[in-house]
């Protein structure tokens, strides 16, 4: 196994999709053609797996750990891989943690138990205890899913300082706060805490507004298809050339109104139709609960994807 490469929290870290075939196992070929895709734009920092965008509440363990080693033997020479810890329990996180190191996973996407919803933010314990299980169980860098706080799930500010200052290894937040207000507080916070902590924006829908308040950079499973425009909107804005940045937002902007509607439950079953449109997979299967979407959805994504004249 080639010795995973340091992870980097800044810059550009598309999450990739996984094609699935008309019986719903997972299509390695179609996979790899698409994780090579996507690791060829020049400019990323970075790659994610096992994340919502692959669909990882679909997938087993072993599916998962599938998934890491082919990733890891494809372009884990070239680029660091971030994998998801999705599960409830702590205990089968730190399983799950010492498999993604094992398969050379670079650095660790914590996804928050389902349980964090009914009321974790009251008990940051549960939160520090959780990452601590992770911690022990691994050395590899911690990346903590931030979502929004209506969600019951999301991390107060004070919960995420106490994590920079109890837990070496956390060392970045992949932010979906969803709040442009609280969203600045939490760079602001992240920033100025005990180490500075990264944070990762996945606002998808308002990538130039998110990125000027300061972000480190964008993880988000827009990167699937998008990723050459994330990296000039991402350069752009390291630049402070404004007129780049509204060039690659202008055609951003057909995507996300594309992809991200209602529900959003579906937004990376419409990226699969995307890549599909773009001819870049061949069919878009997606595993229960999901269901495909119609004609008429399909319709508005290639009106999206010509208006970005991606397609004819």
């Amino acid at each position: 196994m080639t010795t995973p490469l340091p992870f980097v929290s800044s810059g550009v870290i598309p999450a990739c999709l996984l094609p699935f075939k008309s019986d719903l196992a997972v299509d390695e070929t179609a996979y790899l053609h698409h994780l090579k895709d996507v690791a060829a734009v020049d400019g990323i920092s970075g790659i994610t797996v096992n994340g919502h965008a692959s669909e990882v509440s679909s997938c087993s363990i072993e599916e998962q750990q599938h998934v890491l080693a082919i990733s890891a033997a494809a372009v884990g020479d070239r680029l660091p891989l971030i994998s998801g810890i999705y599960t409830d329990g702590s205990l089968e996180a730190q399983r799950l943690a010492r498999m993604n190191q094992q398969e050379g996973a670079s650095a660790l996407l914590v996804f928050p138990p389902s349980i964090f919803a009914k009321g974790a933010q009251l008990r940051d314990e549960m939160v520090i205890a959780h990452f601590k299980h992770i911690a022990d169980a691994t050395d590899l860098p911690l990346i903590g899913f931030q979502y929004a706080l209506a969600s019951g799930a999301g991390y107060r500010v004070e919960t995420l300082l106490k994590l920079a200052d109890q837990v070496p290894s956390f060392v970045a937040i992949k932010d979906m706060t969803s709040e442009p207000a609280y969203h600045e507080i939490i760079i602001r916070a992240m920033h100025g805490a005990s180490r500075r902590i990264s944070v990762l924006t996945t606002h998808s829908s308002w990538l130039l507004s998110s990125l000027v308040l300061g972000c480190d950079g964008i993880l988000s499973g827009s990167g699937s298809l998008v990723a050459d425009l994330y990296v000039q909107l991402w350069r752009a804005v390291e630049a402070k050339d404004l007129a780049a940045a509204q060039t690659a937002t202008d055609r951003i902007f057909h995507w996300t109104q594309a992809i991200y509607r209602a529900p959003m439950v579906d937004s990376h079953n419409r990226m699969k139709e995307a890549l599909v449109l773009c001819g870049r997979l061949k069919e878009a299967h997606v595993r229960p609960p999901l269901v495909r979407i119609g004609e008429k959805e399909r319709a508005l994504i290639a009106d999206g994807l010509k208006m970005m004249g991606l397609i004819q």
